[in-house]
């Protein structure tokens, strides 16, 4: 890892040991999840004003009104889509800055994540080119159409808050397969995890959030 991967005092191995500390004592399990957060340089997924807090429990801004997810919130989401077993494809709704895309990237087959902001995506694959990640797929488009060219997922990992779950998500599901999304309005959403069998879907309300809101359109 390049010096400016490796990071130093604020930005060092050993901060990011403090970080995955914090996330064992919030509740995070998952020891392939812990040892992602561990080796990803969250510090150059922010801009280098902040790099300094990127390993604070805390969200950022990344620009255009975005924000990159608290370390927790990261863990928790991808623990929680990781519970049903091995991810041979992801579809994250939300690209961002990335950060949440390279953790899954390492965790799954392949990712493909879609990003509705064209300067968010550009700069998150850059982020991933320097961290030599190429097991993602980008596109920019309206993240209500998922992917379709590519469904069914075994994950889906949606990284902002719609008022109800798309229905166009569900279908993109494989069976078996697992979502995880905010779901509500305004600065408080309940994260859900949605199962798909045979059945139907079966949702579960797990804990308040707080995230930017699930909107439509390109940029």
């Amino acid at each position: 890892m390049t010096q400016s991967l490796q990071g130093i005092g604020m930005t060092s191995q050993r901060t990011r040991d403090r970080m995955v500390n914090r996330l064992i004592e919030q509740g995070i399990r998952n020891k392939k999840v812990l040892d992602v957060m561990r080796n990803t340089p969250r510090h150059i997924f922010v801009d280098e004003a902040l790099a300094s807090r990127a390993y604070e429990d805390t969200a950022l801004p990344i620009g255009h009104n975005q924000t990159i997810s608290q370390p927790y919130i990261v863990a928790r989401m991808t623990e929680l889509l990781l519970k049903a077993g091995h991810l041979s494809k992801v579809l994250e709704i939300g690209t961002g800055c990335g950060y949440q895309t390279a953790i899954l990237a390492q965790l799954a087959d392949h990712v493909y994540s879609v990003e509705r902001i064209l300067p968010l995506q550009r700069k998150a694959k850059g982020y991933l080119w320097d961290m030599k990640i190429k097991n993602v797929s980008f596109i920019h488009n309206d993240g209500g159409w998922g992917w379709p060219e590519y469904a069914p997922f075994d994950g889906i990992l949606v990284s902002a808050a719609p008022p109800e779950i798309p229905e166009t998500l569900l279908q993109q599901m494989a069976m078996g397969g697992v979502m995880v999304i905010p779901i509500g309005e305004g600065g408080r959403q309940t994260l859900q995890r949605v199962i798909r069998s045979e059945k139907g879907y079966e949702a579960e309300e797990l804990e308040s959030v707080s995230f930017v809101p699930f909107l439509s359109g390109r940029e």
